[in-house]
């Protein structure tokens, strides 16, 4: 907006590009003016839509609009608006479109009757429907409910030329139940330069509002000081207001919010047709804030469908993960199962091989004794594994299950561990305890890497298990314990007793079943059942699809040695499930892996091949037979160095041995 401002002589140009524009005597107008005459705070002068109000704001001596005497009024460019003896001019915009030129008329092209030129007030009427028109598009594309409040009360306070606005809503409700006046809440209060109000409660009279929203009636004070209707409202007085006009907000014969203007500086400013005009305003107003909330609720139901999706979508990968798992694992108990695993539970124990099936077998006859066990196999072999199945099949599988790893402790902490100790037993015993073996009374105990517990405390171990009795640390008092012992060590016991670091009283005593565990390598029939279980399993904990496992990866897995057995090949699935996505490929598995198999390809090349004479299962047999000669005489004919050095079970030599007729010749291992 432009202006000239003509004032004692003094003629000034001014452009402003805010909606609100303000003119007094007060430092804060943005046309301030020094004639005697001017108010304070003496107009505004308002750009809303396609059209530009100027307010009087109750000055002493009122504003002009080309001479007549207006309190509001819709200005144009070349208007001249006088106020306190100032003229201001106001200015049509360089920037705006020009419009066309009109058709020319002659006067004679004018009907006789019913021509006649429109006067003041017509012509305010018909510039306040153009406004409320502008004011009804923009409420129309205003979908957002928090702005359209906010343009609703601006375009209400502007429109009945108000001081203040404020929006009371309630939240909403099923359209069955009624609303309470006293929940409807102030969401919006704004003052006519478009400046939200602070802390609304406090700012305008609940009481009018309430009342208004009760009778669903709307109402109009010229003078709410002196208004009989509000004799005993303390707010009205509080709030020393004047003009006052408060509209019910109804959709579908129900009440759901209040439209509040007030001008406390003024009475009168509100007339009976501001009233009509702005009860069209609230209809129109309600179909708005109801299309706003219809679309604020198809938003939410979108989401809640999105979020459902997004759901059903995680729950259904998920249960394909399981399903996919579970086949995985329904193959290996179908492979097993035809391979006759047992009479007992062992499927938390993966393998379909020979070898395993001979383990299966011994486990049958071991599980239903009350006698000590002892599992021989290389680390990672998974010995606690078949002493959990050994515990958890047999007659003590309802009382406790200890394990303790014997290698993992020095002696004074392992001896207070299995025996327990007193309070002040040494220091730092600020309290009793009790040992393992004590806790594990009418159960199992299990002992790994009993081979690296010293002789001290075999010593003490060895009285235990003679005399069924044991006394902590500290203690003068014997305590009973009866226990089923399971030992396990991946080094020869026996070779340990031939070199005196091994007691043989006790080696007798925990040996008097025995159970050997292959290692990987010599059950690479299970190698590819393994590895798709223990990917599975690593996959399922870290929540995600297990990946496919290629021929040509479970070929390089089944030819590697895994000199770290079932732990080693354990450790390779889970860094395998963090590189590969859909499949495992060779690119997926270990440097280390990959360079083993070509060493052993390399050096399987270079061996020099065996003389075949006659068919080739005789020559076999022969080499076989002379393999085994030669290692039983470079192991002084120890069967279990023999099998170490071949690669096989000692198990396996015997039977070989049985095979060929060399069991009676070769020399035993005690020889």
């Amino acid at each position: 907006m432009r202006f000239i401002v003509v004032e004692e002589g003094t003629r000034s140009s001014l452009e402003f590009d805010r909606k609100v524009v303000r003119v007094g005597r007060a430092i804060d107008n943005d046309i301030r003016l020094s004639g005697p005459l001017a108010s304070r705070h003496h107009c505004r002068i308002e750009h809303e839509g396609q059209g530009t109000w100027v307010v009087d704001l109750g000055s002493s001596n009122g504003t002009q609009v080309n001479g007549q005497p207006v309190d509001r009024a819709l200005v144009h460019p070349g208007d001249v608006l006088s106020v306190g003896g100032a003229r201001l001019h106001l200015e049509p915009d360089p920037e705006a479109p020009v419009p066309a030129e009109a058709d020319t008329l002659a006067p004679g092209d004018f009907p006789d009757e019913g021509y006649a030129t429109l006067s003041g007030e017509a012509r305010q009427e018909r510039d306040k429907l153009r406004v409320f028109a502008d004011i009804s598009r923009a409420l129309v594309r205003e979908i957002e409910l928090p702005a359209l409040l906010r343009r609703l009360v601006d375009s209400m306070v502007s429109l009945v030329g108000g001081e203040r606005g404020f929006l009371l809503l309630a939240e909403a409700t099923e359209r069955s139940k009624p609303i309470d006046p006293s929940e409807m809440k102030v969401r919006v209060a704004r003052s006519f330069d478009k400046s939200d109000i602070p802390v609304p409660n406090s700012r305008l009279s609940m009481g009018i509002a309430h009342r208004v929203a009760e009778k669903g009636r709307p109402l109009l004070s010229v003078d709410a000081g002196s208004d009989e209707r509000f004799s005993g409202m303390a707010s009205v007085e509080d709030l020393r207001l004047r003009s006052v006009m408060c509209l019910p907000i109804e959709s579908e014969e129900r009440v759901e919010g209040v439209l509040y203007v007030d001008n406390r500086l003024q009475r009168g400013v509100f007339s009976e047709d501001d009233l009509d005009l702005a009860e069209l305003f609230a209809s129109l107003a309600a179909i708005a804030i109801k299309n706003a909330r219809l679309v604020a609720e198809l938003r939410q139901r979108n989401e809640r469908l999105r979020h459902s999706s997004e759901q059903i979508q995680g729950l259904n990968e998920k249960l394909g993960r399981k399903i996919r798992d579970r086949d995985s694992e329904l193959a290996v108990v179908r492979a097993e199962l035809g391979r006759e695993r047992g009479r007992y539970d062992y499927t938390s124990i993966v393998g379909a091989s020979d070898e395993m099936k001979r383990v299966f077998g011994e486990l049958d006859r071991i599980i239903d004794t009350e006698l000590p066990v002892f599992i021989q196999g290389e680390s990672g072999t998974g010995k606690e594994l078949i002493a959990r199945a050994i515990h958890f099949n047999g007659p003590r599988k309802e009382r406790p299950f200890v394990v303790e790893n014997c290698a993992a402790l020095p002696d004074t902490l392992l001896e207070s561990e299995l025996f327990g100790h007193t309070r002040g037993a040494f220091t730092g015993a600020d309290r009793a305890k009790k040992g393992l073996i004590e806790q594990a009374d009418g159960g199992t105990l299990f002992l790994d890497e009993i081979g690296d517990m010293s002789a001290e405390m075999q010593k003490k171990l060895l009285r235990v298990l003679q005399e069924g009795e044991l006394r902590p640390l500290g203690s003068n008092k014997q305590v009973h314990v009866d226990v089923r012992l399971l030992a396990a060590s991946h080094r020869d016991l026996r070779e340990m007793v031939e070199r005196n670091e091994f007691r043989e009283d006790l080696f007798y005593r925990i040996n008097v079943l025995t159970l050997r565990l292959p290692p990987l390598r010599e059950r690479r029939e299970d190698i590819a059942l393994l590895a798709e279980a223990l990917l599975a399993r690593a996959a399922r904990e870290a929540g995600r699809q297990a990946p496919h496992l290629s021929h040509e990866s479970l070929a390089v897995l089944a030819a590697h040695d895994w000199p770290g057995n079932v732990r080693e090949l354990e450790n390779e699935m889970r860094r395998v499930l963090l590189l590969a996505e859909d499949t495992v490929l060779l690119d997926h598995i270990s440097p280390g892996i990959l360079e083993a198999r070509s060493e052993g390809a390399q050096d399987r090349t270079q061996e020099e091949a065996p003389d075949v004479v006659g068919d080739l299962r005789a020559a076999v047999a022969r080499f076989e037979r002379r393999a085994i000669e030669d290692a039983l005489v470079r192991a002084a004919g120890n069967k279990s160095r023999a099998s170490k050095e071949l690669g096989i079970s000692r198990f396996a030599l015997q039977r070989k041995l049985e095979k060929y007729g060399m069991a009676g010749d070769e020399p035993s291992d005690e020889a």
